[in-house]
């Protein structure tokens, strides 16, 4: 009891918090009914006709999941991939600055476009790959026929892709440089001792020391692996990058709030919050045995 005593401001600073996530996070979760209902907004949740698993055996029916899941995943990966494997060089390469006012201008600069949401951020990709802007007016020097980038299936997801890194990598980075600082000098100075250069340390000494928290960075990422980034497609794509450029979450909000189809939408959203579910506990078991910790 007396230990609780203790704790109990502590349990005070979180309730705000608590409820704020009881109110906006598990409440709504009841909404889930509606993925076994025909549901009419007239009769609300109590009201509507229940239909079991239909809307989940139309939704795997329909001529555009395997398209849109397709989609999801390629994009998903992509930033998965390269969100890690650059921001992990970009820590490595800061990391290796002496200059210290030169590292906090640097880290200042590339941390910033992680601040600017894609409602921002979605115009300034719009006039860089612009028919007039500076991409196709660089590509012009060279003789290249200016692109519509932004209306090309060829182009439209890789553009996702690398602006979404572009806008993460600089503050994806603070995980590992702060990894970095937890290595023992001692240990660069027996590698040094032994002959190693710069790169056999980086190799030997630096990437064994943060492998543990780049594991741990990429079980979490795993779970958010349907999530391809709402805000950014919604912003960016149009009806003609529709082939390469839907994903699931823009598909259930034009079904579900623009096609009022509600039922459908939240059937669609519960499988890809069940499969998130399902892949974030293998993560997290997954990291538990390669790098000894655990996300929860």
């Amino acid at each position: 009891m007396k230990k609780r005593k203790d704790q109990l401001s502590y349990h005070l600073m979180l309730t705000p918090g608590m409820i704020f996530l009881i109110l906006f996070s598990f409440i709504p979760m009841l909404g889930i009914i509606m993925a076994f209902q025909n549901y009419i907004p007239a009769k609300g949740i109590l009201g509507s006709p229940w239909v079991g698993l239909e809307n989940f055996k139309y939704m795997l029916e329909i001529p555009d999941s395997a398209r849109i899941l397709g989609n999801t995943l390629i994009i998903a990966i992509g930033k998965i991939v390269l969100g890690t494997i650059i921001p992990i060089t970009f820590a490595l390469l800061l990391n290796e600055i002496r200059l210290m006012w030169a590292k906090k201008t640097i880290q200042t600069i590339v941390y910033l476009p992680h601040f600017l949401s894609w409602a921002v951020l979605a115009a300034v990709v719009v006039n860089i790959f612009d028919l007039n802007g500076p991409i196709n007016g660089l590509l012009g020097l060279f003789g290249i026929k200016s692109t519509m980038f932004l209306v090309s299936n060829h182009w439209f997801r890789p553009i996702l892709i690398g602006t979404d890194v572009w806008k993460e990598f600089g503050y994806g980075s603070i995980v590992y440089l702060a990894a970095l600082t937890g290595i023992d000098p001692g240990l660069y100075e027996a590698a040094s001792i032994d002959g190693a250069n710069r790169l056999k340390q980086l190799v030997h000494v630096t990437l064994p020391g943060i492998m543990p928290i780049i594991m741990l960075m990429i079980a979490m990422n795993l779970g958010n692996i349907l999530n391809a980034g709402f805000d950014q497609v919604f912003n960016l794509y149009n009806p003609i990058v529709y082939q390469t450029g839907d994903i699931i979450d823009t598909y259930v909000y034009r079904v579900g709030l623009v096609g009022m189809q509600y039922s459908f939408a939240t059937a669609v959203g519960l499988l890809k919050s069940v499969v998130g579910c399902i892949l974030l506990l293998s993560a997290n078991k997954l990291s538990k045995k390669l790098a000894n910790m655990q996300i929860f």
